[in-house]
């Protein structure tokens, strides 16, 4: 499993959104190395450099086509992240999380509710997929087997970023369609299939004693913020972030906002 480790103190599990990789999380990893606290960022299973069984293919076959597309399950994703902090001899940790990062937080505060000291749900949400919504989800994994991750960049960076983003920080536009096309189009289709079969969250939310940082962009067409308010209310200790002339990608987007939320979120918790 490859992983980021960096800077000294408490802990942060950061937890990538799909379909990227832990260089998602590039700009956190600096402010939290630099302001006391210890950033640990995963490839999660099937993502960036960390190799997982996410599929069957057939080797005699020039094409190397699919035989079949295993699940990349939330639950697998939240133990693989356990078993690194447990590599690292960490025992508990500030769960971060965006998107589809935000379930595996979900999944590893309810597998691991004492190693979580702090969650932070950005761009997420806590029901699970509707069946139009699932269906959306396979023929994205039908497109991307098909013919890679070009053509999910180009229907969803539009999506992910705000107006403004897209207008005036071309790098973000840069570095966000790079991490799209650059994932794997096997172990993104097993995460779409993961995330089409994750279970509803609705019923942990009153079940989270840890402190909660909930973060959303204003004009987030994914995540939008009824679903970051449906958490706030539901989970008792729970604080509620709205960032403006962002959308789904706040920590790229607004990354010096989101840092400040961050950091001061931690100083308060520990």
């Amino acid at each position: 499993m490859a992983y980021v480790d960096a800077g000294e103190g408490p802990a942060v599990l950061f937890l990538h959104g799909y379909p990227f990789d832990k260089w998602m999380w590039s700009p956190q990893i600096k402010a939290v190395a630099e302001n006391g606290f210890r950033a640990v960022a995963p490839d999660l299973r099937g993502f960036g450099e960390t190799v997982a069984p996410t599929s069957v293919g057939d080797s005699s076959a020039p094409s190397h086509r699919l035989k079949s597309v295993p699940l990349s399950t939330m639950d697998d994703m939240a133990s693989d992240a356990a078993a690194l902090l447990d590599h690292l001899n960490i025992d508990q940790a500030v769960v971060c999380g965006l998107s589809m990062g935000g379930y595996v937080a979900f999944e590893f505060a309810h597998l691991f509710p004492t190693r979580v000291r702090g969650l932070v749900l950005a761009g997420t949400r806590a029901p699970a997929d509707n069946e139009q919504e699932k269906a959306g989800r396979e023929q994205q994994v039908q497109t991307m087997l098909r013919a890679g991750m070009v053509p999910i960049s180009i229907a969803t960076v539009p999506k992910l970023l705000a107006p403004r983003t897209l207008a005036d920080k071309p790098d973000v536009v840069k570095c966000v369609r790079k991490l799209i096309t650059g994932s794997n189009p096997k172990g993104a289709a097993a995460a779409q299939c993961g995330m089409a079969g994750r279970r509803d969250y609705t019923e942990d939310l009153p079940q989270i004693k840890a402190p909660a940082l909930i973060v959303v962009g204003r004009e987030d067409p994914i995540r939008p913020v009824a679903d970051a308010e449906f958490m706030h209310e539901r989970i008792s200790n729970s604080q509620l972030e709205v960032i403006d002339d962002a959308a789904h990608m706040t920590n790229l987007e607004e990354p010096e906002v989101f840092n400040r939320l961050l950091v001061d979120f931690l100083r308060l918790i520990h």
